[in-house]
């Protein structure tokens, strides 16, 4: 009978949840989430590594031939760069959601007087962490290797914070996947399969003019470039322009979409 009480209240409690409960919720779930990775350090492999690896290899393969040179090469490809890592590792968190579900970790979560979405966003909140250690490796490989930013340390901060931001967001679809998969495989192969046409088939890496006139369509209504392109001119000029603006706007419809159907999704397979 307690724990029928107990579930009863939960329920009552998710219903009937304010905004300010809502978000003090989620940030205790994302402080559990942050000890889980203290943890298990190996989830910091790929943001460690992967910024510096790709920052290395494609501004060393490409710069010559794109550019000229490494130096004039390396404002093109940092926010390219920066914006694919970070993208790539919003990944992980559906891949992630899944294996926990799977392994019945938010089965508890479904009784607890809890709102409804802090298991999912305190989860995918305590990610940001990871975003925020791969947006800073790309930077500070981009100053080892002669990249100074004209915008100033200011506008970089504001760059890093707005990538944290879209993906975060970008991370709801994700977590989407993870939720409707049914394997934490199907789920990192179906995210990866969406993820690299946007990320290629964008101005990460070489300049629109260069592709062909199909490809150039394709590349400038990418919502990847646009971000790419707010990026560049954030660190390289110092300004906000529509780019800017179009990504911020992107990333709340995605929230508004994808957040409540992943936990309307999440609740009745969870």
């Amino acid at each position: 009978m307690k724990n029928i009480s107990n579930l009863t209240v939960g329920r009552e409690l998710k219903n009937r949840a304010s905004v300010g409960q809502a978000v003090h919720h989620s940030l205790v779930m994302a402080y559990r989430s942050l000890l889980k990775m203290r943890r298990t350090p190996e989830q910091f492999f790929d943001v460690m590594l992967q910024p510096i690896l790709f920052t290395l290899m494609f501004t060393y393969i490409f710069g010559g031939a794109i550019s000229g040179n490494v130096h004039n090469y390396l404002p093109i490809i940092i926010p390219g760069i920066l914006v694919q890592t970070v993208i790539g590792t919003s990944v992980i968190s559906g891949v992630q959601l899944r294996e926990d579900m799977d392994k019945g970790v938010f089965d508890r979560f479904k009784s607890l007087p809890i709102a409804r979405i802090a298991a999912l966003a305190g989860a995918l909140l305590a990610d940001t962490v990871r975003y925020t250690i791969a947006t800073t490796l790309t930077f500070l490989m981009g100053y080892l290797m002669g990249y100074r930013p004209d915008g100033g340390l200011g506008h970089v901060v504001i760059a890093a914070l707005f990538v944290i931001g879209c993906s975060w967001a970008i991370s709801w679809i994700f977590a989407f996947f993870g939720v409707v998969g049914r394997t934490a495989s199907s789920v990192q192969g179906i995210s990866m399969l969406i993820l690299f046409p946007l990320t290629f088939l964008s101005n990460a890496f070489v300049p629109v003019e260069t592709m062909p006139d199909w490809l150039q369509w394709l590349a400038k209504i990418n919502p990847v470039s646009h971000m790419i392109t707010a990026v560049r001119d954030l660190t390289n000029a110092g300004t906000m322009g529509q780019d800017f603006a179009l990504s911020l706007i992107g990333a709340a419809v995605i929230v508004a979409i994808f957040a409540p159907l992943t936990v309307r999704v999440y609740m009745r397979r969870a």
